[in-house]
């Protein structure tokens, strides 16, 4: 506890610790702001008078830095003059002496030019007289030239009359060689009326089976179709390796016909019916053999696509039976490969369904797991969910004290004597409060 004493009546009452330092500290205040206010002003005269005084003294110093510095200015001017002077001298001598060297080296170039023009002329008579000697040696070699095109004219002309010659012997053996084939032809016909022309295609193959063909299967289609009841001529298979599957089939219909015959076919009458037996016989291939429309242009060419009628499906005369089998069976000689791929990839395909199998059963499983394991982890997430319900609820309470702390913070701190004593006349009238 403190005493005061009132400075008008005398009286003298204590008062408590914070009260009597609040009281001192607005006196200090009011003090210390007087002084501030008192030393603030006597700063601000000093620092005029200071300014005023370095003003005079920089003019001062300017003035004298000015008057010297004219004075320099005055003497480099005086020896600026006199070096002009000396550089002036110098560059009139050295002008003399390169107007010297320049006359002298003016001479020297005449003489020069004078003898490069001479070595000129001599150079120039000397190339003419070259020049002269290589155009004498290239009309020699011109005439040469000539002669000899003249030569190559006359082995071009013997050239082409003995070609000429040949030609003509040629164009009388290849007559001679088609009044052959011709009459090897009509002899041809003659004989395969004489035998069937499935006995002579038979034979055909048979000379060169083992030699050409040692694995091929060749031999008459004898199981009657019991859809269409038709049935092929030949089926021939070949195979890959010592394996019994095929990398090649053709089923094969023959078809031949007497001059004398009443009533005529054509090939494309059999067409529909080689197309079905293929189909029902598994083979790739349909190939007629025909000498039906003997006179028809297409087919007395050679071999006859007609895949645009119906797929892979062929026309020939007899006699390119032979090579129509070695055509197609070395074309499909290059596929073997890619059906021994096709064969390992069949026989892995059992492997990767017994994976599927396998695979399934343990998805299976683990769908039941999965699914026991999602149910605990559904009840676990409500427990947290009411866990962080409850700590939401905490929180906002918390929340809600701090903010009751600060505002009475804030009344504590808004609170003076002055409020205190408000409406209180003897409580102003101790503290001094007007």
């Amino acid at each position: 506890m403190n005493k005061v004493k009132c400075p008008k009546c005398g009286e003298v009452f204590t008062i408590d610790e914070d009260s009597y330092a609040s009281i001192v500290a607005q006196i200090k205040n009011d003090e210390f702001q007087k002084e501030l206010v008192k030393r603030e002003k006597e700063i601000s005269e000093k620092n005029q008078l200071a300014s005023e005084l370095a003003i005079q003294g920089a003019i001062k110093d300017k003035d004298a830095q000015l008057l010297k510095s004219k004075e320099e200015i005055a003497e480099l001017k005086s020896k600026l003059e006199a070096q002009e002077q000396i550089a002036k001298a110098k560059v009139d001598s050295i002008k003399q002496q390169y107007e010297s060297e320049l006359r002298e080296k003016l001479l020297i170039k005449d003489n020069q030019i004078q003898n490069a023009n001479a070595e000129k002329e001599l150079a120039v008579s000397k190339a003419v007289s070259e020049k002269e000697l290589e155009l004498s040696k290239s009309k020699q070699e011109i005439v040469e030239l000539n002669s000899r095109l003249e030569n190559a004219k006359k082995d071009a002309e013997l050239d082409i009359k003995n070609l000429k010659e040949e030609h003509a012997l040629e164009l009388k053996s290849k007559d001679t060689q088609i009044e052959y084939f011709k009459d090897l032809k009509t002899k041809m016909s003659t004989k395969l009326l004489g035998e069937t022309l499935e006995q002579h295609c038979q034979i055909a193959f048979n000379q060169i089976r083992m030699t050409a063909f040692p694995r091929a299967y060749f031999e008459k289609d004898n199981v009657v179709s019991a859809d269409s009841g038709s049935k092929g001529d030949f089926i021939f298979k070949d195979f890959i390796d010592d394996s019994d599957i095929p990398f090649i089939s053709i089923m094969f219909e023959m078809k031949n016909e007497s001059s004398t015959t009443a009533t005529k076919h054509k090939n494309e009458d059999f067409f529909k019916e080689l197309d079905k037996d293929r189909n029902e016989k598994g083979c790739e291939y349909a190939v007629l053999v025909s000498t039906l429309e003997s006179d028809n242009e297409l087919y007395n060419a050679g071999i006859v696509d007609v895949s645009y009628r119906y797929p892979k499906m062929y026309v020939i005369r007899p006699q390119c039976f032979i090579p129509m089998i070695t055509l197609l069976r070395n074309a499909a000689l290059n596929t073997i490969e890619y059906q021994k791929q096709l064969i390992t990839y069949k026989t892995e395909n059992m492997s990767v369904e017994k994976f599927e199998s396998e695979l399934q059963d343990f998805q299976d499983k683990f769908n039941k797991n999965y699914r026991l394991a999602n149910e605990r982890f559904d009840d676990a997430i409500v427990e947290i969910d009411k866990t962080i319900q409850h700590l939401t609820k905490v929180r906002e309470g918390l929340v809600g004290a701090a903010r009751n702390l600060r505002l009475a913070n804030d009344k504590a701190q808004e609170l003076s004597i002055k409020k205190l004593t408000k409406d209180n006349p003897t409580m102003k009238e101790k503290f001094g409060i007007k």
